[in-house]
């Protein structure tokens, strides 16, 4: 195959993992910064271009698309997908998964088990969408934020008072959360390819912390996760949309409640801990996404 590669950074672990696996395959990876790739949009015949030349021949497309960039990234991949290159992940299902309020009430919807969350947009409202989430202590959260940016632990009333005012009087969208003190500043990554969970790692906040993201100093170790954690995982990417997924997960008092889940997991963290290869069992998967393809276009009449 050739893929390309979607991804503003070519030197950051997960981008040189992908492409490493997809060479040890046989295939041809090209690495693109999706801010410089532009697009003719056509019915009869759309097309990409790169840095002064037209993208042509691939067959298959790996987006690794920052929320920074979500809009303009997922517009090229639509373009991807409208030239009929397999992607790994749908842009509509990357488009859901960084829509953080989507998100929770796509999940709910499917009784997915996810924490009490609540939002408004007027100032005086604040005292009742606090109510809703059981009160303080609560987590606040930007719903432009990734990478755990923009997640506020307000452990009182009044400071949760204040900054949720904060951000309503600034015009930014943000949703109030139960916090989940049994939880212990830890939670469950798992990551799904296809209708699997392949690995997991439970991550912990370090002290004085309560957010467990890696980057923020996190230390993370491979955890033997429930049937119903995994049942849990894998039905959340499923409704999401996405082929493949990272689901955090949270060990509540009400079982699994599923805090997040994103498109573009990181693969540094999940292969130090568990010593699985990861990026090469993704790219395993979308050798089949493009056989599948290929079986159906070659079904077809004429």
């Amino acid at each position: 195959m050739k893929i390309a590669l979607l991804s503003r950074n070519r030197k950051l672990y997960s981008t040189e993992k992908l492409v490493e696996a997809a060479v040890n395959r046989g295939h041809e990876v090209v690495v693109l910064d999706v801010l410089r790739a532009y697009m003719k949009i056509a019915s009869l015949n759309p097309t990409i271009h790169y840095r002064g030349a037209r993208l042509e021949g691939f067959d298959a497309v790996i987006p690794r698309i920052g929320a920074s960039v979500i809009g303009y990234g997922t517009a090229v991949l639509r373009q991807f997908e409208m030239m009929g290159v397999v992607p790994l992940n749908e842009s509509v299902a990357i488009t859901r998964a960084r829509d953080k309020l989507r998100l929770m009430q796509l999940l709910a919807r499917k009784g997915v088990g996810i924490p009490l969350t609540s939002y408004a947009n007027r100032p005086d409202e604040i005292r009742h969408v606090i109510k809703m989430v059981g009160g303080a202590p609560l987590v606040i959260k930007l719903l432009s934020g990734s990478r755990h940016i923009g997640v506020i632990l307000a452990e009182t009333q009044k400071a949760a008072e204040s900054v949720i005012e904060g951000f309503m009087d600034v015009k930014t969208d943000i949703m109030i959360q139960e916090y989940m003190p049994e939880a212990g500043g830890s939670d469950l990554r798992c990551i799904v390819i296809g209708d699997r969970v392949v690995a997991a790692i439970k991550r912990k906040a370090p002290v004085g912390e309560f957010r467990t993201a890696l980057h923020l100093g996190g230390k993370s170790s491979p955890v033997r996760i429930t049937p119903e954690e995994r049942a849990t995982a894998r039905k959340a990417a499923r409704i999401i949309g996405l082929n493949v997924a990272g689901v955090d997960i949270v060990r509540s008092k009400h079982g699994p409640v599923v805090m997040d889940v994103h498109s573009s997991p990181e693969l540094k963290g999940i292969e130090s801990a568990t010593g699985k290869n990861v990026a090469d069992m993704i790219i395993a998967d979308l050798e089949k996404l493009q056989l599948r393809k290929s079986r159906a276009h070659a079904k077809k009449p004429g």
